[in-house]
């Protein structure tokens, strides 16, 4: 996206222009500033703003600052994409937490566009409830059963290419299957909610806006971290994905009224030692 913009800024309109300088001198400050302060630092309007993100083919600001937060994550260590060799462990250390803080932030920002009273009506009603991942989105997607298998809807998971298939072969109109990946590229997950909805279930994905898993769904849950693919593994993403997995537990918890209490409380119980 930068490369883009620096392409093509000489071609823009001044006032579009104004806001392409903006964002290439201040990239990651971007990733928190509203229309209003980008417009403000532009000396433009907030709809010109609107409008310069159009002109790159995004439907707004909030797709602008999803798309540098992803290049932004460009690798320096494969371990972590802002930790280098010559870091302490101490400054090593507050790098990774300063990221993780930030991809939590840019999704609290963001959090009131997410779908969350559409998912959760869907989710409350669902005979049963899949979630799908796979590598490490894969334990993402076991977290999340962990959790919502307590509220008393029944509830599976599955990692592996064979049993994802498997699932959303027989899958109906009663269910709801979740995908969740942070690139949205995997095949498996595309494949296995379009075979779902095609037979009836609602699919919902927790993906990368615009990502081939987003388009195969019926509800998508746009999510982007600063963090770059190529890592060993994925650090910002997870700690998104099982924020919006918790929301999503809380406000379904919320729709299910004393059902979900009843059932929560009935999990605790069986916790506790037996009566002799």
């Amino acid at each position: 996206m930068q490369a883009r913009i620096a392409a093509e800024i000489h071609d823009l309109p001044a006032a579009e222009a104004r806001v392409g300088e903006w964002i290439l001198a201040h990239p990651r400050e971007t990733l928190r500033a509203s229309v209003r302060r980008v417009a403000r630092a532009a000396g433009t309007s907030e709809p010109t703003v609107i409008r310069f993100c159009r002109r790159f083919g995004l439907p707004g600001y909030r797709e602008l600052k999803l798309q540098l937060a992803a290049e932004l994550g460009a690798t320096e260590s494969p371990m972590h994409g802002r930790v280098t060799a010559t870091d302490s462990p101490t400054a090593a250390a507050q790098k990774v937490i300063e990221q993780s803080v930030a991809a939590l932030q840019l999704l609290r920002d963001h959090s009131a566009e997410l779908p969350f009273a559409q998912a959760a009506q869907a989710l409350a009603a669902a005979r049963q409830v899949v979630f799908i991942g796979v590598g490490a989105s894969g334990q993402v997607a076991a977290d999340a059963w962990q959790k919502f298998f307590r509220l008393g809807r029944p509830c599976s998971y599955a990692s592996d290419e064979p049993t994802i298939r498997q699932l959303a072969a027989v899958c109906d109109a009663a269910d709801v299957m979740v995908a969740v990946s942070h690139t949205g590229e995997s095949a498996t997950l595309s494949d296995a909610t379009e075979l779902a909805r095609q037979h009836g279930a609602f699919t919902i994905a927790i993906s990368r806006s615009g990502s081939p898993l987003m388009r195969s769904v019926d509800l998508g849950f746009s999510c982007s971290a600063d963090e770059d693919t190529s890592l060993y593994t994925p650090m910002s993403s997870r700690l998104v994905h099982l924020a919006v997995f918790d929301a999503l537990f809380v406000t379904v918890a919320l729709t299910l009224g004393d059902t979900a209490v009843a059932a929560l409380k009935q999990s605790k119980a069986a916790l506790r030692p037996s009566a002799v």
